[in-house]
């Protein structure tokens, strides 16, 4: 088919000067000896198809083929899936399953432009530019009778991400952006940001780590959202400057900078939000079962993070049980069901440290007082101890810990620092100041390579391979500085058949907890009103975590008052009898 539809352009290609020509899925020409992919487009003449079925070309002239400055016209859709192009390949990279790339991520953005009315879709009468410009009328795009009736994306496994677009919707796009002094190197780069919120879901950046989650949580993948974020943050995904690797014709500058450019690290809350938004917009089905057999089962990530924060083993058997007396180990308490108000949202990795939290307070109450007799009446044990494994020594613990926690915070903190949030790829708002930028770029450049060399600074190592691990220990330290193996006999007591802390008392963070709906905190936490401990084991999780102490403080309200749900609601009940 491709010979017969090529058999009439015989211009050499301006790369390799050979004549080999075959058609894109968007009827351009390419050349299959150097792939290089030109401007022509060919001419369909007819235009009759089997319903449903794929549209292979496409008419000439939807889009201008070339800007005066050597660009294409492109939209910000087109932009945002070339962000998820690149962010599902870096995933794959790690070891994602390749379904999850062309059957369900890109289902899921499918799904997105025709719910927001982006593409597969008729495009409603009287959704015109006149509402954003009284020079234009909506007569013009609803009198077009060849206007496309449905918007066709590439899909995501395609290099060029090339969108045919209604052309009645282009034009009309164009000349309001030419109209208007507003510089955008996309079509519809202002009047995107001019979009009406509430109306439609707009698609930001962050969002696109939306997509990522969405669709890892689909297919149960062992990557938790705080993960996912850290890898982001480490460079193994593409999210910060990601627009370096659009092609060189896709041109951004101007407002699309607004849209494409982010100077902030990812937001753990605003990412999780945004998910469910979507699932909700996308009316998404029940997601697949969270079982004990997944990795997302507080049972299996208390396993994961109790190992991360050098706590013992025998730990796993308490965190079980708590998981098991309120619940929340249940297949419907962990799968999302989108649009589902009466269900609470899961954070997955944020509920199991909260266990740990949990457990560590049943046993060893965190109060600045407890924690320490405990500490030295295992050590006094260990001394004697000649037989088994040594005693857990809470003591010793938060002596190693801290010490390990403090030099990775400072690292972390001159990296953080340290980043340079400016990208190699210039980047100019006004076509007017193009040459101004390009300039004292490679000023700075020059510069920097000078400096370089009389300083003799080394060129950045490699980034190191990524891991599910931030602090690892070995049992084979023979310094004692891994507490994996550590009993807990000398904090336990036997009754009825079954261990039980020797200590009966409890302290709760919260008495009530409050409307997370209005105030967005179960309860509200502030470091002085709340012993060290507890918030040196808030500190550690949070930076495993990568969230704030603050979120990990609400679910363990949320668990206190499920695990001691009886004995709140009869001193609530003897606190009213005493007020009348």
């Amino acid at each position: 088919m491709d010979e017969e539809d090529t058999r009439d352009f015989n211009e050499r290609c301006a790369q390799c000067s050979e004549v080999n020509w075959g058609l894109t899925d968007g009827g351009r020409f390419y050349c299959r000896s150097c792939h290089n992919v030109t401007e022509r487009t060919r001419e369909v003449v007819n235009t009759d198809f089997i319903t449903n079925s794929r549209v292979q070309s496409i008419s000439k002239g939807l889009k201008k083929q070339e800007k005066t400055d050597g660009g294409c016209e492109w939209y910000i859709c087109e932009g945002f899936q070339l962000v998820l192009k690149k962010q599902v390949e870096a995933l794959e990279a790690l070891g994602v399953c390749p379904q999850m790339k062309d059957e369900i991520l890109c289902n899921f953005w499918r799904c997105y432009l025709q719910k927001s009315k982006q593409a597969y879709c008729k495009r409603p009468a009287g959704e015109t530019i006149k509402s954003l410009s009284g020079c234009e009328s909506s007569t013009d795009v609803d009198s077009d009778p060849e206007r496309p009736s449905f918007l066709r994306l590439l899909s995501l496994s395609e290099s060029e991400g090339d969108l045919p677009t209604d052309c009645s919707f282009a034009s009309s796009v164009s000349k309001v952006s030419e109209s208007t002094s507003v510089y955008s190197g996309s079509v519809d780069g202002s009047l995107y940001l001019m979009k009406n919120q509430k109306e439609k879901l707009r698609m930001t950046m962050p969002m696109t780590l939306s997509f990522c989650y969405m669709a890892l949580l689909w297919v149960r993948e062992p990557i938790t959202l705080s993960e996912l974020l850290r890898f982001v943050v480490e460079g193994h995904i593409p999210y910060l400057n990601v627009f370096q690797h659009f092609p060189e014709k896709m041109k951004l500058c101007g407002l699309d900078l607004k849209i494409f450019c982010v100077e902030s690290w990812p937001v753990y809350e605003e990412v999780f939000n945004k998910m469910h938004e979507l699932a909700a917009f996308l009316d998404l089905p029940r997601f697949p079962d969270i079982t004990e057999s997944c990795f997302l089962h507080p049972d299996m990530l208390c396993m994961k993070y109790l190992m991360e924060a050098n706590l013992p083993d025998e730990l796993h058997n308490w965190t079980r049980r708590v998981v098991k007396k309120i619940g929340i180990g249940e297949v419907d308490f962990l799968t999302l069901m989108p649009g589902n108000k009466s269900t609470r949202k899961v954070k997955y990795d944020v509920l199991a440290a909260a266990v740990i939290v949990v457990v560590l307070k049943l046993l060893f109450l965190l109060d600045d007082n407890y924690e320490w007799i405990l500490s030295e009446f295992a050590e006094e044990r260990n001394k004697n101890n000649t037989e088994g494994g040594p005693y857990f020594e809470f003591k010793k613990w938060y002596e190693v810990v801290k010490h390990s926690l403090d030099v990775e915070q400072k690292k972390l903190d001159e990296e953080k620092a340290k980043y340079l949030w400016r990208c190699e790829k210039p980047l100019f708002y006004s076509i007017k100041n193009k040459s101004k930028v390009l300039k004292r770029r490679q000023m700075v450049v020059n510069l920097q390579n000078q400096f370089g060399k009389l300083s003799g600074s080394v060129q950045h190592a490699e980034k190191p391979n990524p891991s599910s691990f931030q602090l690892s220990w070995s049992e084979e330290n023979r310094d004692g500085s891994c507490f994996h193996g550590h009993s807990l006999k000398g904090i336990l007591q036997e009754k009825r058949g079954l261990l039980t802390a020797m200590n009966p008392d409890y302290w709760l963070c919260t008495v009530k907890l409050c409307n997370e709906k209005l105030c967005g905190h179960l309860a509200h936490y502030r470091e002085v009103e709340f012993p060290q401990s507890y918030h040196f084991v808030l500190r550690l999780f949070s930076f495993l975590l990568r969230i704030q102490p603050s979120y990990i403080h609400d679910e363990v309200c949320m668990i206190e008052h499920k695990l001691f749900n009886k004995k709140l609601c009869k001193k609530l009940k003897y606190n009213s009898v005493l007020r009348k």
